[in-house]
């Protein structure tokens, strides 16, 4: 009698404060909230019911948690992962829970779809109805109803060939990532994150939980890289540090050494170059097996020992990168996370152009360029080149051709690419500039690097980075 006046309670509750209409035409920050919903955001989730006037408290009880857990879990301090846990969010709720990646209910006519999969199903079917719907509606519909099989499938573990689909799908996105949009690529590999997290829930045998485990840290760092492009800080730290997490639980020492070397980039860019030195050193310190991720991580290490002025540990630290790369260096590839010698050039561009030696970073620079070719497939490395050029020609006090070649290199991008981390460079080269000497080119410069800011933020604004 106790379970019935319950149940009788919570539905009065969520009848009287929840409307299921919500979750399925809500937006919360500018996006739908069943986006949130579908990445498990559950902070978000009950952010969202406060605006709309439910208690916190309310939602506590709703979903059988405390109320201080429940603050937790709004302010993020605290993550919801346990499969449980999310299934009462979503009955308490109200949420369909095809929605969250949950599977069928397990109340219900077994002859007919349970209310998460009609929605599902509905979804699809409304979205190639010629009066309306979106046809990424269907694409999205369609990618739950494929997780959720492919998860029936596998039953309690993972199929062996369906781990190769997934490691293949990454392998295809590490192909494809270095010349695509980032925020392009962050839709991608959205939905490839998703279906691994999926298959990582439920703890499988450690031979299989080691590739899921890679492919996550793979999946996690070209995420994390992508952020950090966009000049998301905040966000790309706490990326890598998934990456790091999941190489660590892949048992992978190569994998662990390319995450930790990929994660020394952040702080390069948009931070303090000492941090950039200390990851480095990590990175290093994991194995003393040879490979190029290894030679990545001392390429990294010399150019923000370099940039912080440390001129004779900067130069050993140059010798130790080349000849490790000599050793261990990737053949020509444009895939992410390879390490031919264009890249090698382009890491002691950096390091000889923050030394001050003009003359062998103009050299490294114009040999750089001739591997990527006149017609780059990865244009992101050539125009981070030019713009250590321009710092070379402000330090020979060619102030106004420094400008106007920075002002060049970021003109010739697609608009799509010119990103924070170029824009920041490029505002470096004025910043480098003597005030004397900023003429009329570097005016120029200033005013574009500003307008492009202002255009970025607009795509951003009308548009989903994450969209499904």
């Amino acid at each position: 009698m106790l379970i019935g006046t319950v149940s009788i309670r919570r539905e009065v509750v969520v009848g009287a404060q929840v409307d299921p209409a919500w979750w399925a035409s809500g937006v919360w920050e500018g996006r739908p909230i069943r986006e949130f919903l579908e990445r498990r955001d559950v902070a978000a989730t009950f952010r969202f019911l406060h605006a709309r006037g439910v208690s916190y408290g309310t939602i506590a009880a709703l979903v059988g948690v405390s109320p201080n857990r429940a603050a937790e879990i709004t302010k993020g301090t605290r993550q919801v992962t346990a499969y449980d846990v999310l299934e009462r969010i979503a009955v308490g709720l109200g949420v369909p829970r095809a929605w969250m990646g949950l599977g069928q209910d397990g109340a219900g006519d077994a002859s007919r779809p349970s209310d998460g999969e009609v929605g599902a199903s509905a979804d699809f079917s409304s979205a190639h109805r010629p009066a309306g719907g979106r046809p990424d509606e269907a694409i999205a519909a369609l990618a739950r109803l494929r997780t959720g099989l492919d998860e029936a499938l596998a039953s309690s573990t993972v199929a062996l060939r369906q781990l190769d689909l997934i490691e293949e799908a990454a392998g295809e996105h590490m192909r494809i990532y270095p010349a695509a949009p980032p925020r392009a690529m962050l839709s991608r590999l959205a939905t490839e994150c998703a279906e691994v997290q999926v298959l990582s829930r439920r703890r499988q045998p450690a031979a299989i939980q080691a590739r899921l485990s890679g492919t996550a840290a793979l999946l996690a760092t070209m995420c994390a890289d992508a952020l950090m492009r966009l000049g998301k800080v905040g966000e790309a730290r706490l990326w890598y540090r998934t990456a790091i997490h999941a190489a660590d639980d892949s048992s992978d020492s190569r994998l662990q050494v390319l995450v930790r070397a990929q994660a020394a980039m952040l702080p390069y860019y948009f931070g303090d170059p000492r941090q950039t030195v200390v990851l480095a050193e990590a990175a290093l310190a994991v194995t003393a097996t040879p490979s190029s991720s290894a030679a990545l991580a001392a390429a990294g290490r010399a150019r923000a020992l370099a940039r912080l002025g440390s001129a004779e540990q900067a130069r050993r630290a140059i010798v130790q990168a080349r000849q490790m790369f000599d050793q261990v260096g990737d053949d020509d590839s444009d895939t992410a996370f390879r390490f031919p010698m264009k890249r090698m050039l382009f890491y002691l561009s950096g390091a000889s152009t923050w030394l001050g030696d003009t003359g062998e970073a103009y050299r490294v620079q114009d040999e750089a360029l001739r591997l990527y070719g006149p017609s780059p497939s990865v244009p992101i490395d050539p125009a981070l080149l030019a713009l250590d050029r321009s710092m070379c020609l402000v330090r020979d006090r060619r102030a106004a051709e420094a400008a106007a070649s920075a002002l060049d290199a970021v003109a010739t991008l697609p608009e799509t690419q010119r990103t924070e981390v170029i824009l920041t460079r490029a505002t470096d080269v004025v910043s480098a500039i003597p005030a004397r000497h900023r003429g009329s080119e570097t005016i120029e410069l200033t005013d574009y690097v500003r307008a492009c800011r202002e255009r970025a933020r607009t795509l951003a604004a009308g548009t989903a980075a994450l969209d499904p």
